[in-house]
């Protein structure tokens, strides 16, 4: 179903509701904001199996929120549903659709064409929800006139004149992680307005302009904590934190104990006497001295 327009089969019109539609002065809650394409998406799926109507559990549970959160998202935008009968899911569609921005077409300029990048080009979700991609930009001349998803690799001397002439806003940046700030600055420069970042830096943008970030890696070490945890594979507090750590983590511990007058980076454990002149034998038992790593860094 092409989004754009309202469905002339929706049982709600777009001005239903408009009275207790809160003003645009006081705009849609930023975690509202985040969940509307969960909706959206939700919705899709419905759309695309014919399904006319959808209550606020049903749809909740397929977005993974709960039913109240969702009541309150769609009074945001003016959607109260029908008693008895639920959503209209060609109209939420395009109201979600049309409140998103959707209804529009968005050039976007994608600029490190690696494997992430060549990825993204060739993502086919784009031009369905209602973004195009206008130009994959690199400073590598091996990469430089290449291909990627029918459209050439183009050098980013070219970046200010295409950002002009295809009106674009939005910029994608998969580049390693000491050219993003500089490939950001350039965008900026350019016009662009918002930014998607997938390098594992953190951007400086100024005021007026919106940054995005996905770090995977991030998100990949947030489902290690939970997989060791539902493997009941918690640290072993007898154990040193040292012996787990990676190494730069070591190396940082053991200067901050340095620092407290610990003398080496390997804690003493319990069972090994302290020795003279040891800040840690000074102090009462139980309680970790100075120079116990624990002082320094949680355990």
């Amino acid at each position: 179903m092409a989004i754009g327009r309202s469905p002339q089969s929706s049982s709600q019109t777009p001005d239903q509701g408009a009275a207790r539609r809160p003003s645009r002065a006081r705009g849609i809650p930023e975690a509202t904001v985040a969940r509307l394409p969960l909706y959206l998406r939700a919705l899709t799926a419905l759309s695309e199996r014919s399904v006319p109507t959808v209550s606020s559990e049903e749809l909740a549970a397929a977005a993974g929120v709960n039913s109240a959160k969702l009541r309150k998202d769609f009074s945001y935008l003016g959607s109260y549903g029908t008693r008895g009968v639920g959503y209209d899911v060609e109209y939420l569609v395009y109201q979600i659709s049309r409140e998103l921005g959707l209804t529009q077409d968005w050039p976007v300029v994608i600029v490190g064409i690696g494997n992430l990048g060549h990825a993204l080009a060739n993502y086919g979700g784009f031009a369905s929800r209602g973004f195009r991609v206008a130009a994959l930009l690199d400073a590598d001349p091996s990469v430089v006139g290449s291909t990627a998803a029918g459209l050439p690799v183009r050098h980013m001397d070219e970046l200010e004149s295409i950002v002009e002439s295809q009106h674009v806003s939005i910029g994608v940046i998969t580049t390693p992680p000491g050219a993003a700030q500089q490939v950001c600055d350039r965008l900026v420069e350019a016009g662009v307005t918002s930014i998607l970042n997938f390098a594992p830096t953190v951007l400086t943008v100024p005021d007026g302009v919106d940054v995005r970030k996905v770090d995977l890696s991030i998100e990949l070490q947030i489902l290690a904590f939970h997989e060791q945890r539902k493997a009941g594979d918690e640290p072993d507090r007898t154990e040193s934190v040292l012996d787990r750590a990676p190494g730069p983590v070591r190396a940082a511990a053991a200067k901050l104990r340095r620092a407290a007058g610990g003398g080496t980076g390997k804690p003493r454990t319990g069972a090994e006497p302290a020795k003279d002149g040891d800040p840690a034998a000074k102090t009462k038992p139980g309680k970790p001295g100075e120079g116990d790593l624990s002082a320094v860094m949680p355990a």
